[in-house]
């Protein structure tokens, strides 16, 4: 075959550095204008041509972002001696026998698209556009028999769904080392992180001597992320205040005066049902949650009882007004099917804005120092959706609608926190039994406590 000469130039010393990166995961960015896009490129097509046979994926989070940032550019930038794209399957073919996958994240749709595929190495561009999820399951399609070395590359900014996940992996190094399973276990070696600036693109700085300007006339917060790369001038999610401990604590018996309440969102992507308890104080602890997909009402209101313990007075469940919706097949209302099945509803109001400033007022912290909404530990979902979740770009005072997954269980809060709840009357309070196995099931139901009782189970994974 005859030679093929290929030259794009000389990279930057943060993309050389990305260039020779040899860990299992490697996230380049901070400030905007690094030339981490060029990057991926060069690095993904040079791949290809120095490893006969290895099988890329580059991942954007929307269609048009992958063709305008990548499909085109590479099709400009590689050698067209050697290399074919077919635009039916997204895939540039080297004759080599490399491969180039083009591919863009739709949520859940995704993962049966790349469910059982493999790759050598996984590109994610502006990788805080992802969710954890996503990262964590491409990371599961990095995988083969051949002898390359498994590689994922990231680039990000600062903000966005992934905001979180990114800045604790790769800028706080803040690794889960001491999980029960070793499988779940980060090992800090694997990961590196490459800062960029603009000022290290020097050609967008010769191009562009405008693009300072443009940056520093952001708003501070932004300015901060986008021109410097401070990953905490964005908290990058719609909730900042809430925090691990002070909205949170380990599951204890809940005294038997508190108050019950539950919440719901309910569709058939998913079902997100709340326990909550109000104490006399009129804080109210999230206490149980269950989050299940594609259930017909009459298996959700099933699921509902069945995690409702014997003898737990729930005094309402609040749910959505689309509930209420007459079904055009039936003319029935799915409010009126919860029913049947033993949840009556009570209907929420569905002001999102409203809703969530109430979310963040129960979130405030009080004069006694603690706040007014605390979740236990237990609710897992709950809380990971509440510090993940981002503003609405197009308003900001909303929570962002998408991805909907994580949607779910925060509506559900929402729901609570704008219905009228009585808090629990100390008039009321009893003697505490005393237990002679130290069993509150002995009070409650008799026999053994289940070590999965606060959780009903969701820890163990009984009913996911």
């Amino acid at each position: 075959m005859k030679e093929v000469i290929w030259n794009v130039g000389k990279p930057n010393p943060k993309q050389e550095e990305f260039f020779k990166s040899r860990t299992l995961y490697t996230a380049y960015g901070g400030a905007k204008g690094g030339g981490k896009t060029w990057a991926v490129r060069v690095k993904a097509i040079g791949g290809a041509l120095m490893n006969p046979g290895i099988r890329i994926l580059i991942m954007r989070r929307t269609y048009p972002e992958l063709e305008e940032n990548h499909i085109r550019p590479i099709l400009r930038l590689a050698p067209k001696e050697v290399s074919s794209y077919n635009g039916s399957s997204r895939v540039m073919t080297f004759k080599n026998g490399s491969t180039i996958k083009f591919g863009h994240w739709a949520g859940e749709m995704s993962e049966q698209e790349y469910q059982g595929l493999e790759f050598d190495w996984i590109f994610i561009d502006e990788a805080t556009q992802f969710t954890e999820r996503a990262f964590n399951f491409l990371g599961g399609c990095l995988r083969g028999v051949n002898a390359f070395p498994k590689r994922m590359y990231l680039t990000c900014n600062p903000g966005g769904v992934g905001h979180s996940w990114v800045k604790r992996l790769f800028i706080d190094r803040d690794f889960r080392t001491d999980s029960a399973d070793p499988e779940e276990r980060e090992n800090p070696e694997d990961y590196s992180f490459i800062p960029a600036t603009v000022e290290d693109n020097e050609a967008l700085m010769r191009s562009s001597p405008g693009y300072l300007r443009m940056l520093a006339n952001m708003p501070e917060s932004l300015r901060a992320a986008y021109r410097y790369g401070d990953w905490d001038s964005i908290g990058g999610n719609y909730f900042p205040e809430f925090r691990l401990g002070a909205h949170t604590c380990e599951p204890f018996r809940i005294p038997e005066h508190w108050r019950r309440y539950r919440s719901i969102d309910y569709g058939l992507d998913a079902l997100a049902c709340l326990w909550w308890a109000v104490d006399e104080d009129g804080r109210s602890w999230c206490y149980r949650e269950w989050k299940k997909k594609g259930l017909i009402v009459r298996d959700a209101a099933a699921g509902i009882i069945e995690r409702t313990l014997p003898g737990e007075r729930i005094e309402a469940t609040f749910a959505p007004p689309d509930l209420w919706a007459r079904q055009k097949d039936t003319g029935r209302m799915m409010a009126e099917l919860f029913a049947q099945g033993g949840v009556p509803l009570i209907k929420a109001d569905n002001n999102r804005v409203q809703g969530h400033m109430l979310i963040k007022d129960a979130l405030a912290i009080r004069e006694d120092g603690r706040p007014g909404m605390i979740f236990f530990s237990s609710a897992q979902e709950t809380i990971g959706d509440l510090m993940a979740i981002q503003a609405d770009e197009a308003d900001p005072d909303d929570c962002a609608k998408e991805p909907h997954e994580r949607t779910h269980t925060v509506d559900s809060v929402r729901y609570f926190c704008v219905s009228r709840v009585i808090p629990a009357d100390p008039g009321d309070l009893k003697e505490a039994p005393e237990f002679s196995d130290g069993s509150y099931d002995a009070f409650m139901r008799g026999g053994e406590t289940p070590e999965d009782y606060f959780s009903f189970g969701e820890v163990n994974g009984l009913w996911k």
